[in-house]
């Protein structure tokens, strides 16, 4: 189903920044898009990483409150075991969805083995509004074969929209986020494919290319790069076309919070206070980190 063509109207680029290499982790190596640079964060989001992990690599047992962590992998396999019971593997094309909520503690680490590819993936971290940042942690799963996929001109035509979360071309993710957030993994097979999303009024929003050359309000624009759009008035969607074979790009558009935003590390609060109380909370095991102290994940050994 396409989406209506009445007072389409594409925003652009204002902003174009390239997500460079960067340690990060226990040996991981990450293309942060968002939260470091050009542009430190857009309400709601705070961090983007495109990771890539090699053996001895891993994120093991660390806490985190007052955020949702999305985790959308590329290739290869990742474990995650957290301290309220949810473990599991994620593959290709899978989607872990974490209201970190009033505190949680967590690992993530790669599976490595003959024919595995050596794990790559996005990690996005979502700032909660004021009234969750509280709430009990909760988990959402989905395998690819549960993950929604848009053809906006039919299963045979040249694109296709992975509706990671949010709505596309009249398809809408099972994925519930307290807030207003989409994430569209937009695949465009030939040269020339293009698509338009809609994107709601007054979101914000932004692009991280992964792969070939797009071209957006006729400016164009290559992998590894965020791509931040405006958000005028009128403005109904954004449009954007291939410029070569197999081009690939994520779209994130959420609704803004306009609350302030005071982090330390895997702590997302609204003031000092609360990441002051957040850190004594943490370091006395209570308020949400109750376990904090004694758990060890199963998976989180780097030795």
């Amino acid at each position: 189903m396409a989406e209506s063509t009445t007072d389409q109207v594409s925003r652009k680029v204002v902003t174009s920044v390239e997500a460079v290499e960067t340690a990060e982790g226990q040996g991981a190596t990450v293309r942060r898009s968002l939260g470091r640079g050009g542009i430190n964060r857009l309400d709601p989001f705070i961090m983007l990483d495109q990771f890539y992990l090699k053996p001895g690599a891993g994120f093991p047992d660390h806490p985190h409150r007052g955020q949702a962590t999305v985790t959308y992998m590329l290739e290869g396999f990742m474990q995650h075991e957290d301290s309220v019971g949810h473990k599991g593997t994620i593959g290709p094309g899978d989607l872990q969805w974490m209201i970190a909520g009033r505190g949680i503690m967590h690992a993530e680490m790669p599976l490595f083995g003959p024919g595995l590819a050596n794990p790559v993936g996005l990690q996005l971290w979502i700032d909660l509004p004021r009234q969750h940042k509280m709430t009990k942690p909760s988990y959402q799963e989905l395998t690819k074969d549960k993950i929604p996929t848009a053809f906006p001109e039919g299963p045979d035509g040249p694109s296709e929209v992975v509706v990671i979360s949010g709505k596309s071309h009249g398809v809408e993710s099972p994925v519930r986020h307290l807030g207003g957030c989409w994430c569209l993994d937009i695949k465009l097979k030939k040269k020339g494919a293009k698509v338009f999303q809609d994107i709601p009024a007054g979101w914000n929003a932004f692009f991280y290319t992964l792969q070939g050359k797009m071209l957006i309000k006729e400016k164009k624009f290559e992998a590894y790069h965020t791509l931040l759009l405006s958000a005028s008035e009128g403005e109904t969607g954004v449009e954007v076309t291939a410029e070569e074979d197999d081009t690939r790009l994520v779209l994130f558009a959420g609704e803004p919070l306009n609350q302030p935003v005071v982090q330390i590390g895997p702590f997302v609060m609204n003031s000092r206070e609360g990441i002051q109380q957040t850190i004594l909370d943490y370091q006395m095991g209570k308020n949400g980190f109750e376990n904090s102290r004694t758990w060890k994940s199963a998976i989180g050994n780097l030795d």
